[in-house]
């Protein structure tokens, strides 16, 4: 008779919820706790103290839930511990360890920034500062890069420049304006510095305006110590500018680009340093 009982008494408390009577108007789950459930208060309310979620670090940063675990995964965290129930249990230092390779973004890029991280998590210091010093080097030649251009422009489009033929010239005229041999001509164009046309009926390279003047700049950045693949981007850079004239106007805004990211180069490593020196991090030495 007892499971007739129950069965009333429940008939009784849906009767009470439909007609508003209850105590509460709306509808309740059976006060039995499943473990989805216990999960998730878990992981709203850790345990101990100092735990963050991964909604935690997403919100200051901007980021998906997903995104954060996605480092962690990937290594760019620190390993997280795991609740009973398998829930990331994060902490400071994986906020700043977070902190450190979004910083480290912008002035080293994504691939470098991840293998920046990843070698600081494993213990290996010195193979993070080597990606480092890459791409401080990397920095110092686009800068030289920029100060070629800027120098070899200034001469392309003075006033003292020789007037430039509008009609095309022949590889030897070529190369004895520029002091150079007919097959260096050829060595450029083979590593995409150069692109003359032929004559239709010779076969013979013809160069126009356009050739002449990226094979003075060319001669230029050559004379400066750049290696032809660092001369072919150059000149690509000149091309997609439309010449040497709105290539000069652009190049204020290739140096502040390179400021600005310098600048990101400070605060990535100021960043990394507060990881590292946090006494907490992969490096922290016993006390």
């Amino acid at each position: 008779m007892r499971w007739l009982a129950e069965r009333e008494q429940g008939w009784r408390y849906g009767e009470q919820v439909e007609e508003g009577r209850h105590s509460i108007d709306r509808i309740v789950e059976l006060p039995v706790e499943t473990s989805e459930r216990s999960d998730a208060i878990e992981a709203v309310k850790p345990s101990k103290p100092g735990v963050r979620r991964p909604v935690d670090l997403a919100r200051v940063h901007g980021l998906s839930v997903q995104a954060v675990r996605n480092y962690e995964r990937d290594g760019v965290l620190p390993p997280a511990e795991r609740s009973p129930t398998g829930y990331r249990r994060f902490t400071e230092v994986h906020a700043k360890a977070l902190s450190a390779y979004l910083a480290l973004i912008p002035g080293h890029g994504y691939a470098a920034g991840g293998e920046i991280m990843r070698a600081v998590n494993r213990g290996e210091i010195d193979t993070a500062l080597r990606v480092i010093d890459h791409s401080h080097a990397l920095l110092q030649r686009d800068r030289e890069t920029l100060d070629a251009v800027e120098a070899a422009v200034a001469i392309l489009t003075g006033t003292g420049r020789e007037p430039q033929s509008r009609n095309a010239v022949p590889i030897s005229a070529l190369a004895h304006r520029l002091g150079v041999r007919p097959a260096t001509l050829r060595k450029w164009e083979r590593a995409g510095i150069l692109r003359p046309a032929r004559d239709p009926a010779t076969r013979y390279r013809v160069y126009s305006p356009d050739d002449v003047r990226d094979a003075e700049l060319a001669h230029l950045l050559r004379r400066g110590g750049y290696r032809l693949d660092h001369i072919a981007g150059v000149l690509h850079r000149v091309r997609d500018a439309g010449g040497t004239e709105p290539l000069a106007a652009s190049l204020g805004q290739w140096r502040e680009r390179l400021t600005g990211r310098g600048r990101a180069m400070l605060t990535g490593a100021a960043r990394l340093a507060e990881y590292l020196d946090s006494g907490t991090g992969p490096t922290a030495q016993p006390r």
